[in-house]
């Protein structure tokens, strides 16, 4: 069961796929970026930003998972992607990994990342 709150805030448009504002008690967990590398280390996915984003959000889970949280517990997201155009396929495994209610989130379009093949990197901050 999620400890977190999601407060309107008032004057401010709604968020599309994202909360303006979450708030919540408990022990907080900071999760690192996360890229598409499965287990191995190999990179998941090249060239195809929905094969990355599940690889990644898989990852995310398993650390969430480690701190005893899951993706209830997750009050704010940034995702880091090299194109923009790849948002919809990202946005469409998060809403499969978070249905409902969704984190405050940004979403912000960088130039590179680590290697040239990942397209997309996601931190992830959460309220246990």
């Amino acid at each position: 069961m999620s400890n977190l709150e999601y407060p309107r805030a008032v004057g401010v448009a709604p968020g599309n796929g994202y909360s303006h504002v979450v708030t919540g008690h408990g022990q907080w967990v900071a999760i690192s970026g996360q890229v598409a590398l499965a287990p191995d280390g190999k990179l998941v996915g090249v060239g195809n930003p929905g094969a990355q984003a599940e690889q990644v959000f898989a990852n995310l889970e398993h650390c969430l998972a480690a701190a005893g949280a899951t993706f209830e517990h997750v009050a704010k997201m940034t995702i880091f992607v090299t194109d923009m155009a790849n948002m919809p396929a990202i946005r469409a495994v998060r809403d499969r990994y978070i249905p409902g209610t969704k984190p405050a989130a940004s979403a912000v379009q960088v130039a590179a990342l680590f290697h040239p093949d990942v397209l997309l990197e996601i931190e992830a901050f959460a309220i246990v």
